[in-house]
């Protein structure tokens, strides 16, 4: 049997969705800073106007990826100043989270990348066919093909007697 999995308080909880938040907004603000001033100062020339439209939205996916956290995470207090609850635990292995967290990744990844050649911004398409993939195994594949319903044996018996008498 295999040993039960222990849980955390809510104080632990809200303690490490802090320093989790934390982590993903300086990853987020490091890799913005380096981007635009490599652009700016070395790549000025080549910094056309779509490298501008996908950096802003870069800068958005990821904003709204940490505000999407934040407020998954946001703790509880009482009246009193006493936590309550302590929000949804961001690290756990499954979940919304978790994938919020992956897309900040990929887009900072991707960002950097393109630093070098503006193809890198093709690996964005990870992100939808991903999320493809996750809808295709977790609902549609099991829908699609999943058996046909068995029909009840009184319902069987049943129409073989009304068969029968006609």
């Amino acid at each position: 049997m295999p040993p039960k999995q222990a849980t955390k308080g809510q104080k632990q909880i809200a303690e490490e969705n802090k320093s989790t938040l934390n982590f993903y907004q300086y990853v987020t603000i490091g890799v913005n800073v380096i981007y635009f001033s490599l652009q700016i100062l070395i790549y000025w020339r080549s910094f056309t106007t779509t490298q501008m439209l996908l950096a802003a939205l870069a800068m958005s996916i990821c904003f709204g990826c940490y505000q999407f956290m934040a407020n998954m995470a946001k703790p509880t207090y009482g009246s009193s100043g006493n936590l309550l609850d302590g929000g949804i635990d961001l690290n756990m292995d499954s979940g919304m989270a978790e994938h919020a967290k992956d897309m900040i990744l990929l887009t900072c990844i991707v960002q950097t990348l393109s630093l070098v050649s503006s193809y890198f911004w093709l690996l964005w398409l990870l992100a939808p066919t991903w999320a493809f993939y996750l809808l295709w195994t977790n609902f549609l594949g099991p829908w699609f093909f999943a058996p046909a319903p068995e029909e009840d044996e009184k319902k069987t018996r049943k129409m073989e007697r009304k068969m029968k008498r006609n």
